[in-house]
């Protein structure tokens, strides 16, 4: 039975996070803004302001929380995971001074599976400690996230690989310490068995940045970008600096990225809970037409649908993040489709909703609203478009449809009435 009940222990913990975010992460969001500020390791001033306040949530015990016990964190499971991401979700900063910002949430938990002790020891203990990020280099740039068209390649030369191609939109992989890379090896195998993932130090002889390519939100200042465009030029590394087999890279990359996506999914409710929460503040406090906003019908419809919707979609999260915990490893797979569908939509239209209903204020930098709507066209393209995941929830129930066995449906109730009647006779 699906339970989502929340122990008293936990819901401590969860209070304690909910005032700790509003009071302390958020206001980084203002003194530290900008895209990439969180991945900025070299920032002494905002690494400074944010090393007691990381003190604060390791005392908590609440530090790098997506991961197992035996790798320093709490090991809870994602339903718990699911509660705790939707606080940080309201604070670009939150997950960083958490201890669970991506890409390195990823990385760490491909690293946890996959590493070998050496690599745990070189790159997953400094992403645990918060000292270093990473990049997750897939795309490229004739290819978006599909791998069946990749020609990145890697090939052995002696006791090393040697890696020939371009990635595109490897995000922060400016700040960057390490780079995970996903390469051909094997192209005579098929599509899906042809790649490798591949650990590059960002700092290896042959990693060229051609750019840093700006998105929505960020300003447009001189190669402010915190998207990479890379030349990978006659890159060396060791023979062990693969993750896996040679062969293994889809693999390695869809452990690593269903749990991504729930994760994006968790912080989004966050997100439109705080825009919710301020059209409930407008709606309470500005008047037009001789009454309150909150008085006319078409606001009230406004909130309605918004609340509605997003807990139609917390559920489904939280029902996911159920089938993860107590389900064998894959079935959640469909419903992981699902919430990355949903959450583009659910998104934009509560957004929306809450510009509209700040007026002019809605359109300008004065509020976070401005951001919110600027990275709406990111989430529906992070982690695989939202039209992959639409055919694939297709797909995994048309694989079980049957079809009917006469010439009319089975719901055709001039058939199902002759059959019960010839049952009766």
């Amino acid at each position: 039975m699906i339970d989502f009940r929340i122990e008293s222990e936990l819901q401590t913990k969860l209070d304690w996070m909910e005032k700790f975010v509003r009071e302390e992460c958020e206001p980084m969001d203002l003194l530290f803004p900008g895209h990439g500020a969180p991945y900025d390791v070299a920032n002494t001033e905002s690494r400074a302001y944010m090393a007691p306040l990381q003190k604060q949530v390791k005392a908590q015990g609440l530090w790098a929380c997506h991961l197992g016990k035996e790798l320093g964190g709490p090991g809870h499971g994602q339903l718990t995971l699911a509660l705790m991401n939707e606080i940080l979700g309201r604070s670009y900063w939150a997950p960083t001074v958490f201890g669970t910002a991506a890409p390195d949430t990823g990385n760490a938990e491909i690293l946890a599976m996959f590493g070998t002790d050496d690599q745990k020891a070189r790159y997953l203990q400094p992403l645990m400690d918060g000292t270093i990020v990473s990049t997750f280099s897939m795309t490229e740039p004739q290819a978006g996230a599909d791998p069946k068209e990749f020609t990145c390649r890697a090939y052995r030369d002696g006791d090393q690989w040697v890696i020939e191609g371009e990635k595109w939109f490897s995000s922060n992989a400016r700040y960057a310490s390490f780079l995970i890379v996903m390469v051909v090896t094997d192209p005579d195998n098929p599509p899906y068995n042809r790649m490798s993932m591949l650990i590059v130090p960002a700092d290896t002889a042959g990693v060229e940045f051609i750019r840093h390519s700006q998105t929505m939100g960020d300003s447009k200042g001189k190669d402010d970008g915190t998207h990479a465009y890379i030349r990978y030029n006659q890159v060396r590394v060791p023979l062990d600096a693969m993750l896996g087999g040679p062969g293994e890279g889809f693999k390695v990359a869809q452990a690593r990225l269903g749990g991504g996506r729930v994760h994006h999914a968790m912080r989004t409710v966050g997100k439109c809970q705080r825009a919710i929460d301020m059209m409930l503040e407008r709606a309470v406090s500005r008047r037009t037409q001789g009454k309150q906003l909150s008085e006319h019908q078409f606001v009230q419809g406004a909130i309605a649908d918004s609340i509605i919707e997003l807990e139609q979609f917390r559920l489904l999260v939280l029902k996911t993040a159920w089938i993860i915990d107590n389900e064998p490893h894959g079935a959640a797979r469909t419903h992981i489709a699902m919430c990355k569908v949903q959450m583009a939509k659910v998104y934009h239209d509560i957004v929306q909703r809450a510009i509209q209903l700040h007026g002019s204020l809605g359109v300008t930098l004065e509020t976070p609203l401005a951001d919110m709507w600027m990275g709406l066209p990111a989430i529906a393209l992070v982690d695989g478009p939202t039209e992959v995941h639409k055919v694939q929830v297709a797909k995994a129930y048309l694989k079980n449809a049957k079809p009917a066995t006469g010439l009319f449906p089975s719901e055709h109730i001039p058939t199902r009435l002759a059959a019960i009647r010839a049952r009766q006779s």
